[in-house]
């Protein structure tokens, strides 16, 4: 079970790696086609909003709320043919229901557009052309959430069932969607941004499409069937519930910068965006794969009540989280300005664009450690049915961003809503933590003293090399695109190697880090 659960981490790790580097070269075209113009924070704002729903209905409360409930239909009663059925059962009712209440919800939300718009985006009302526009994009764009919604649910019935590659490799779908729409088609169309709008939309039925075959070689392609009755229906929407807003408060962070933004500079929405698409880089790769293998995987230790076995597997995945955050985290911020500019410095997008996004860039890095633990610490929560602890604390990081967005926009601008962000992120994943610990579901196990002196040391030792490459010189700036990854690729590569080689001379190995390896280290 070690073994396969170290193995699922890395196939998802490896097909979000694919999704990853397909993203960035969406997000460098859309720089050069769309830059930081008043057209790109339209666009932005306008693919923000199904992206937000998406990870609360979708990839959030929904997926925290159905894979636990579809767990413990299959573990509860065994692994028979008839806990099978029962199973099968409960997915034809839970499609059937969910594909309604997502037709309402995506109806409701393309006719209420201008609404919308207007309370998430208040500042475009000072620029009609700019509102106009992003509403016209958003009804585009928003039935996207129908689509990935459904999506998300087949992931967490892939995942449930052990297949996690597939269902990790569909955002690739929507980056080659996009790809072609902003780099072949909107080049050549008098509204690019729409152009690109509808790149969005197509992206949700090519993902849609691409579970089918995976779900039907498993036995689990759902045939619909709508009952708000079936009592495993009724468990998820009572979980979800809740789970709606704990899972949202990320989310709900960055809508409320998208809403200060709107009344900074033009440009602003844009930098932020861009920002937070580098950060999504180690927080996509390792934290959603980590967080998608560990909430089934902590399910099950649930299901079948061995608590010793559940406290373990938190335990390996937060070692995980510390080895690989603190030196991302410190790269990114070392490194911000030689990544922006190798990534996005082209066609549209300017060297001021460049340092206005290193700047949100480094305050978001701030946070990423904890982005990363509340990937771990919440599905400690999640897969014991409890969804309601996260909203209590996702309620008090909420808050706690709203006055540090105030504290902080007027001195630092957007880089000031990137630091709240981070800063409120830092208190939700302490104060998920100190709840674990209270409650005794986490004991942290022996040996995470050394660990700390391990990961400090060598992070410390790739910050000392890498120094140099924070500041971009004027050659660089105006170097071709390939020479700039050359140069960046060589960095990143020097980093690693010395960050890996420090590790490992101060002690770690390899199989130290493997699930059945965790109380076999020294004491803490």
């Amino acid at each position: 079970m070690a073994n396969r659960l170290v193995r699922s981490l890395f196939a998802a790790g490896g097909m979000t790696f694919v999704s990853r580097i397909t993203g960035f070269v969406r997000d460098i075209l859309l720089a050069r086609l769309l830059g930081t113009t008043a057209l790109a924070d339209a666009f932005f704002v306008a693919f923000r909003i199904p992206s937000f729903l998406r990870r609360v209905f979708g990839e959030g409360a929904f997926s925290q709320a159905f894979v636990p409930v579809f767990a413990a239909q299959l573990h509860e009663k065994g692994e028979g043919a008839s806990a099978e059925d029962e199973a099968r059962a409960f997915i034809d009712h839970m499609t059937g229901t969910f594909v309604l209440v997502l037709l309402l919800v995506t109806v409701v939300g393309v006719l209420a557009a201008p609404v919308v718009i207007w309370v998430l985006a208040p500042g475009f009302l000072a620029n009609p052309a700019k509102y106009h526009l992003a509403v016209r994009l958003l009804r585009i764009t928003f039935p996207y959430l129908f689509f990935i919604s459904l999506v998300a649910m087949a992931a967490g019935i892939l995942n449930t069932r052990g297949r996690f590659a597939a269902a990790a490799f569909t955002p690739v779908l929507l980056n080659l969607s996009l790809i072609v729409a902003a780099g072949v088609i909107a080049p050549h169309s008098r509204a690019p941004a729409v152009t690109v709008a509808w790149g969005v939309f197509m992206g949700g039925i090519l993902q849609l499409l691409f579970q089918i075959p995976f779900l039907r070689r498993i036995g689990f392609l759902p045939r619909p069937r709508f009952s708000f009755h079936h009592p495993g229906v009724r468990r998820v929407f009572q979980l979800m519930v809740p789970g709606i807003f704990g899972s949202s408060i990320a989310q709900i962070n960055l809508v409320v910068d998208t809403m200060l933004a709107s009344f900074l500079v033009t440009g602003s929405i844009s930098w932020l965006y861009f920002a937070n698409r580098l950060l999504e880089f180690p927080l996509g790769i390792f934290g959603v794969a980590l967080g998608t293998v560990i909430l089934p995987h902590l399910s099950a230790k649930h299901v079948k009540a061995s608590s010793e076995d559940f406290g373990h597997a938190l335990d390996w995945a937060l070692r995980w989280v510390v080895i690989i955050a603190i030196p991302a985290a410190a790269a990114l911020m070392v490194l911000s300005m030689p990544i922006i500019v190798t990534l996005y410095r082209y066609g549209a997008f300017t060297a001021f664009d460049a340092a206005m996004t290193g700047r949100a860039l480094v305050a978001f890095a701030v946070g990423l450690p904890a982005f990363l633990l509340i990937k771990v610490l919440a599905p400690g929560y999640y897969a014991r049915q409890d969804t309601r602890t996260p909203v209590k604390i996702g309620t008090i990081a909420l808050i706690a961003n709203m006055g540090f967005n105030l504290a902080l926009i007027w001195p630092l601008a957007h880089a000031g809503l990137a630091l709240a962000t981070s800063l409120s992120g830092i208190l939700n994943a302490y104060l998920l933590y100190r709840g674990l610990r209270r409650d005794e579901i986490y004991r942290p196990g022996p040996g995470w003293r050394r660990l700390w002196v391990q990961v400090g040391g060598a992070s410390l030792a790739m910050v000392l090399l890498l120094w140099p490459a924070h500041h971009v010189s004027r050659a660089f700036f105006t170097a071709s695109g390939a020479h700039r990854a050359m140069v960046l690729g060589a960095w990143i590569a020097a980093g690693l190697t010395v960050y890996g080689t420090v590790m490992w001379l101060l002690g770690v190995r390899p199989q130290a880090l493997r699930l059945r390896s965790i109380g076999a280290n020294e004491d803490a």
